[in-house]
């Protein structure tokens, strides 16, 4: 429990360092923007389907994960029709009022950071430490763009810089609250870990399918965040064989 509470801290805390570039850099390209959205969204989609799914698999059927995913998924859809947030999530150019546009973001981003936080708390649960820091290592590089799509709109709708700051690390907090519940889950399934891991995965899966991907396809043409989801799909399936 203390050590997927201290990854999912720290994890969280990356969303400050992505803030803190926007804030420093107010006038990042939409390119590079979009490039670093496709790189957020090809870590997640290897920490679910290589560092999540491989050890699922191994330990267990292809029934029992395929429902896990599923059930992943579905938890995520269901919290987004529940939960009234932005969209596209992470628009640069946001005109409602400050309060307004405070509040909504809270809300969008409080979501979107509970399956990764889920996620590292099953994957320390699961009994295999590595696996948890490869999952919290995921999640922390994948929240530096994050971050930086949390700022953004913030600054655009009047934010000083520290405020701006402070909304995009508090935006990570959700993920330390996220993982108490996934060791909790793992403790109470006992022998379905593999159905957790599974879940986990689905839910990372879905948000880099429903909300990375698209948004960081606002020029259609560009081959660059292709190129960013390569590169982070790569660099996790990299640290997965080394550190597994």
């Amino acid at each position: 429990m203390r050590a997927a509470l201290l990854a999912s801290f720290l994890a969280g805390l990356a969303t400050g360092v992505g803030g803190a570039v926007i804030a420093l850099i107010p006038d990042l390209s939409r390119k590079i923007y979009d490039t670093l959205l496709g790189f957020s969204a090809g870590v997640m989609l290897a920490a679910g389907a290589v560092a999540l799914l491989g050890p699922a698999l191994r330990q267990n059927g292809v029934l029992t994960v395929a429902s896990g995913l599923a059930c992943g998924a579905l938890l995520v859809f269901l919290l987004e029709r529940a939960v009234p947030h932005l969209e596209p999530h992470f628009s640069p150019d946001i005109t409602a009022p400050e309060k307004r546009t405070g509040l909504l973001m809270a809300a969008a981003l409080t979501l979107h950071h509970l399956p990764e936080g889920l996620a590292v708390g099953v994957s320390f649960a699961s009994g295999a430490p590595s696996l948890g820091l490869i999952v919290a290592a995921a999640v922390a590089l994948q929240n530096i763009p994050e971050g930086l799509a949390v700022a953004m709109p913030l600054r655009a709708a009047g934010f000083s810089r520290p405020r701006a700051i402070a909304w995009a690390t508090a935006s990570g907090m959700a993920e330390p609250v996220a993982a108490v519940l996934g060791v909790w889950f793992v403790k109470v399934v006992g022998p379905m870990v593999p159905f957790a891991l599974a879940l986990a995965a689905g839910a990372m899966i879905f948000v880099a399918s429903d909300q990375l991907i698209p948004e960081s396809r606002q020029q259609p043409e560009a081959k660059a965040p292709s190129l960013g989801l390569i590169f982070g799909f790569l660099l996790v399936a990299v640290l997965t064989k080394l550190m597994l």
